[in-house]
């Protein structure tokens, strides 16, 4: 993976510092995947992703088809554009988007408390382990026994 960055470096026509900026991550980050010594984290696969959005995915993680996503061009206008408005739903802020969303919705919280389980953990102590007896096996069959006295 570590020479499809460098592809990807060399056509974008930028330096290992410019890419670090460009996707995210520290010039050492940077340095450690093209040097071998770390393979890039998921985390990396993602910002670079991110970071540019023509290139093919596959051929970033595997090596396979283009490195460019194909560009798809239509002879015909998109019908939809002017009746539908992208941002009519959703303010530029996002803040009714986030509001609405179930992982971020903690205002029902308090109602929830009847669904609790409470658990008690008991603690029972043990009488303490005294040794009776201790074997060692040997390699022949034969095994010796000591007991404390």
């Amino acid at each position: 993976m570590k020479d499809r960055i460098l592809q990807i470096m060399k056509k974008e026509d930028l330096s290992a510092a410019q890419f670090a900026e460009k996707i995210g991550i520290s010039q050492a980050s940077l340095s450690h995947i093209l040097n071998g010594r770390n393979n890039p984290s998921l985390d990396v696969v993602i910002k670079v992703r991110n970071a540019f959005q023509n290139i093919n995915l596959d051929w970033f993680l595997f090596g396979t088809g283009d490195m460019y996503k194909p560009v798809v061009t239509s002879d015909f206008p998109n019908l939809f554009d002017s009746q539908i408005d992208e941002n009519s739903n959703f303010p530029s802020d996002g803040s009714e988007f986030l509001k609405n969303r179930k992982e971020i919705d903690f205002e029902n919280a308090e109602n929830d408390r009847k669904n609790v389980v409470h658990q008690e953990v008991k603690y029972v102590e043990l009488p303490s382990k005294k040794i009776t007896e201790i074997r060692i096996f040997f390699d022949n069959g034969t095994y010796e026994t000591f007991k404390p006295a």
